[in-house]
């Protein structure tokens, strides 16, 4: 096991992740870069790391370390187009991937608890898309709506993580 003592800690960890030229693939990496642009207004609580990623590598397991939770963003060819899904996630170390191309992160998280002993709170938020053609950047009418309610949605999380982890008067 690796020196957990070694890291620096980051509270929350976003990453937002697909392809920006594929249609609605590309919501997770957008909603990172809008998250991105509101941490630089001061807009997100001290101790958020934002990641937009094309795909999730191995790589990610030591950001994830560092992490007490992590939330990871995505499109969702499996659901209704523009309907946005919150769900709690853990490690598992049989999620699918493919190990040439992408992981998904359920495995990164299991690798991180077999890696450094522990794994982080997770949560993957999804939005459904309805069109994968190519395009930069390049969201259906659907995918654009629910870009904003998943930016919404991950905003009060980390807020609310925030206010419950300030100290109270």
């Amino acid at each position: 096991m690796l020196n957990p003592a070694a890291r620096t800690q980051v509270s929350t960890l976003i990453i937002g992740y697909g392809s920006p030229i594929r249609g609605d693939d590309a919501i997770g990496p957008l909603a990172a870069d809008h998250l991105a642009r509101l941490q630089d207004q001061g807009d997100l609580p001290d101790g958020v790391d934002i990641q937009a990623r094309h795909i999730l590598t191995a790589e990610l397991v030591e950001d994830l370390q560092r992490a007490e939770r992590v939330i990871f963003l995505d499109a969702a060819a499996d659901s209704e187009a523009g309907r946005v899904h919150c769900r709690r996630i853990g490690p598992d170390a049989r999620a699918p991937s493919t190990m040439a191309h992408f992981h998904d992160p359920r495995e990164l998280l299991a690798w991180c608890e077999a890696l450094y002993g522990h794994a982080p709170e997770a949560w993957l938020i999804t939005a459904g898309g309805e069109r994968w053609d190519y395009g930069y950047n390049d969201l259906s009418d659907s995918a654009r709506a629910a870009l904003a309610r998943m930016i919404d949605l991950t905003l009060q999380q980390v807020r609310s993580w925030a206010a419950n982890a300030a100290p109270h008067a």
